[in-house]
């Protein structure tokens, strides 16, 4: 089986190095692992010694930015204090919601119980905001667009579970591992079962399109991170089967 690379390059200049990673990575050191596998590690290889100014979860595939120098780190880190990056990330849910937009505010609790989850504590959780749109649905799974405004750990996770449509394959939140088979979402499939490989077998979520202002410039910039392989498969089939476009959103 041919290797999936970590990573691809979105964009690079002096300043900043934009990524599109592989879900399975850490993206800097990881206070519980401390031996897992790193984006900036392995990236630096490439470009030499990288600032994280922002997390996704290491099974979040995705777009991920990293400056290249201090300044810019303080700047771009400062965006995100402020809220002013734009952030788009595509997710797989189990369910079909009744709902096409969802707003969802939660105070949220990183690291809340055993297992190191992010729970809701009305108490001391601090608030989070995502708005949602279903873009496609099936009978079984829909395909959601989220938008978050805060940045707390496992934000979109929790408020999609929170609203029972727990994202596919998620081993913290959902409840349910099994992986996404064609056969569940195309009625007339008629392959062997026991044949049969997953279209996705990891969590649903992927880091789609981001926005920011560059440190030097000013110029604000865009970039989207094509999906993996695995969830643009998926992608395909939902959107041929169920008639929807993910692109042109």
């Amino acid at each position: 089986m041919k290797k999936i690379p970590d990573y691809t390059v979105v964009y690079s200049d002096d300043d900043i190095v934009v990524l599109n990673k592989k879900s399975g990575l850490l993206i800097a050191q990881d206070r519980y692992d401390a031996e897992a596998p790193r984006l900036d590690l392995e990236a630096s290889k490439e470009f030499g010694k990288l600032f994280a100014v922002h997390r996704i979860d290491k099974d979040t595939s995705g777009i991920i930015i990293y400056a290249r120098n201090s300044e810019a780190h303080k700047n771009i880190s400062g965006q995100f204090e402020k809220r002013t990056v734009e952030k788009t990330y595509h997710c797989v849910v189990r369910g079909r919601p009744n709902w096409e937009t969802l707003s969802v505010s939660l105070p949220l609790l990183p690291d809340g119980d055993a297992r190191h989850r992010t729970v809701v504590n009305k108490k001391i959780g601090k608030e989070s905001h995502t708005d949602f749109r279903v873009l496609g649905s099936s009978s079984l799974f829909s395909w959601i667009e989220a938008k978050p405004k805060t940045g707390r750990t496992h934000q979109i996770r929790v408020h999609l579970a929170e609203s029972g449509f727990p994202i596919v394959c998620d081993p913290l939140y959902s409840g349910n591992l099994k992986p996404v088979y064609l056969s569940d979402i195309k009625h007339s499939w008629r392959g062997n079962e026991d044949e049969e490989r997953p279209l996705l077998r990891r969590l649903g979520l992927h880091a789609y399109r981001i926005s920011f202002d560059h440190p030097v410039s000013g110029e604000r910039l865009t970039f989207t991170a094509p999906f993996q392989k695995d969830m643009d498969a998926l992608r395909k089939q939902m959107e041929k089967l169920f008639h929807f476009s993910i692109e042109e959103n």
